[in-house]
């Protein structure tokens, strides 16, 4: 059995201001708004490719969900509670808005129309860096919306960004540990990626901005998976999804196709560094789970590269005995 996501984008549809980094026409290759008929597409599509027994969602991402138009979400949300309904969408509807438009009507509204998940873009917990970067939402608001929606029984979903204006390592570090006290079940991580035709293109080509890079993004991100991870929440997306416009629109920033697997490479390389540290020179082995091989040698060998500069000389294995995720032992040969 597999899961099954079914995205809807609504572009900047509900957002009540543009925010610094944002452009979603881009970041999600939608121009036009979605309307019923684009709800029935898109499912009657999913349904060649899902085998029995999947999990089936449909997810309305882009804009702000719950701030769009009466009329018009309700007419989404219509069209969707047909494969609910249906027993298709067996794992409901996911919905994803801004924490200062969520209140007890429009949670009740979503329920009786079959979502199940609630995601909030919380962005940053620091209220300083949420005006720098125009959110118009504070930390409380996140922390307040995050309570509401778990009180109506649904899944909470938080997203968070690092590299923001202003922001810093140890800022984005905090947001985590805040976000996690929230108790969502899934979390997202975008570093920011600097795209044409938003304030943060016009910041950096002033020269007020600079944003991180990707090889200053993977040490953050990868502390941050792990923070997530060691603390049960299920981090479901890090980077914005691989695509043409993307790369084609991006102007600077920490963007990579594989960026999970970079920071995931980046925490066993941490990990095999502390337990070599005190250990002579020489040479190891390295016992991963076999799913783990390429994220303990690294992108172009580059986890082996360094631990060489270090004195070990390393030879990754797999070792079907370890299933645990980011489970190392160290051999000596």
């Amino acid at each position: 059995m597999s899961h099954a996501n079914i995205a809807v984008f609504v572009p900047h549809r509900g957002c009540p201001q543009q925010c610094s980094f944002c452009n979603q026409h881009i970041i999600s290759g939608a121009v036009a708004q979605p309307t019923a008929a684009d709800v029935d597409r898109a499912c009657e599509q999913a349904k060649k490719g899902v085998a029995a027994g999947d999990t089936v969602q449909l997810a309305f991402f882009g804009g702000s969900f719950t701030a769009i138009e009466r009329g018009e979400m309700l007419e989404l949300l219509t069209a969707a509670k047909k494969y609910v309904d249906a027993g298709f969408l067996n794992g409901g509807v996911r919905v994803s808005t801004r924490p200062d438009c969520i209140d007890d009507d429009v949670l009740s509204l979503l329920k009786a129309y079959g979502v199940r998940a609630v995601e909030l873009g919380a962005q940053s917990m620091d209220d300083r860096v949420l005006s720098l970067n125009r959110r118009g939402h504070t930390a409380e608001d996140v922390v307040n919306a995050s309570r509401l929606v778990l009180s109506h029984g649904f899944e909470l979903g938080l997203q968070m960004m690092t590299g923001l204006y202003g922001s810093t390592d140890e800022d984005s570090l905090e947001t985590a540990r805040r976000l996690i006290a929230l108790h969502p079940t899934t979390a997202r991580i975008y570093p920011t990626v600097v795209l044409k035709g938003t304030r943060l293109e016009q910041l950096y080509r002033s020269g007020d901005y600079q944003p991180p890079t990707l090889e200053q993004t993977v040490p953050l991100c990868s502390r941050l998976l792990q923070l997530f991870e060691e603390n049960g929440v299920r981090v479901i997306r890090l980077g914005l999804h691989a695509q043409d416009d993307i790369e084609r629109q991006m102007v600077a920033g920490a963007y990579h196709p594989a960026l999970r697997e970079l920071c995931q490479g980046e925490i066993y390389y941490r990990k095999a560094s502390e337990q070599l540290q005190n250990r002579p020179s020489g040479d190891y082995q390295l016992l991963v789970s076999p799913a783990a091989v390429s994220q303990m040698t690294g992108q172009k060998k580059k986890n082996l590269l360094r631990l060489a500069q270090q004195g070990y000389r390393c030879l990754v294995l797999g070792d079907e005995n370890l299933q645990s995720p980011y489970e190392l032992k160290i051999k000596e040969l």
